[in-house]
């Protein structure tokens, strides 16, 4: 199995394409850290199915926008795991993908800016940052931080949200040049919309319709289709790739 032995670190796993993307890892006999904020349920639950795929998981509990708390979850995992040789940098502040009922530009407080920055930015930067060390210890080490399509490609002009993630390519490319000669490569894997997710329950059908048709292959991806991309950026196979943005939306952005 292409993971075997390896230890990977999922941001954000109890639900939606953080799950698909720690459950993906584990069929392929990684060592699952399972991260989540308040559902330790649902985190178990994962853990629970990583274990029956053949992999081993732990979850741990970490606000990952939180230097304290990352750091006592890199001090868990030094202890308990011992090593480290991947950080998918998923989890995201809360966020509703409603084209129907979403704050224009004139609408949307700095503030919301803020708040989206925070989950996706500087979680990526604490998380990097409190695991590095055990990353150097380690040959062939990746960070995969999740993007966004939109970033590129603004078909329904999330403000905050997108630039947020514009922002965090730009985070992720610099490191990718600082960290490379290392030996440690940092990608991003940008998604379309991912259907059905908690944050984009609220998108109409009629909308995942217009998508759809926009896209060559002519449906909305699942949780499952971005687990692929993150294992690949995470392997061996792309270890001469760094600070690149893979999109993974059936074609619908062709950068």
């Amino acid at each position: 199995m292409k993971f075997r032995d390896r230890a990977i670190l999922v941001t954000g796993a109890s639900r939606g394409i953080g799950a698909a993307i720690a459950k993906a890892f584990a069929a392929e006999g990684g060592i699952v850290v399972a991260n989540y904020l308040t559902n330790a349920e649902a985190a178990e639950a994962v853990v629970a199915e990583c274990r029956g795929l053949g992999g081993e998981a732990l979850a741990i509990a970490a606000d990952v926008t939180s230097a304290e708390a990352v750091g006592t979850m890199a001090a868990r995992i030094a202890e308990e795991v011992g090593r480290l040789d991947v950080v998918v940098n998923n989890a995201f502040a809360p966020y509703r993908f409603d084209p129907d009922n979403r704050a224009r530009f004139w609408e949307t407080p700095w503030e919301a800016y803020g708040q989206q920055f925070e989950g996706a930015v500087k979680a990526a930067y604490t998380v990097s940052r409190a695991m590095l060390p055990l990353l150097q210890r380690r040959t062939g080490a990746s960070i995969v931080n999740l993007a966004s399509d939109l970033v590129t490609r603004p078909s329904i002009p999330y403000h905050d949200y997108t630039t947020a993630k514009a922002a965090l390519v730009g985070f992720s490319r610099n490191l990718a040049a600082e960290l490379g000669p290392l030996g440690i490569r940092v990608n991003c894997v940008a998604p379309g919309l991912v259907y059905p997710t908690q944050a984009s329950e609220a998108t109409p059908e009629a909308v995942r319709e217009t998508l759809i048709a926009q896209t060559p292959l002519r449906r909305i991806a699942t949780p499952a289709d971005i687990a692929g991309p993150v294992l690949f950026l995470a392997s061996d196979w792309s270890g001469f790739v760094t600070g690149q943005t893979l999109h993974v939306d059936g074609g619908l952005v062709m950068a």
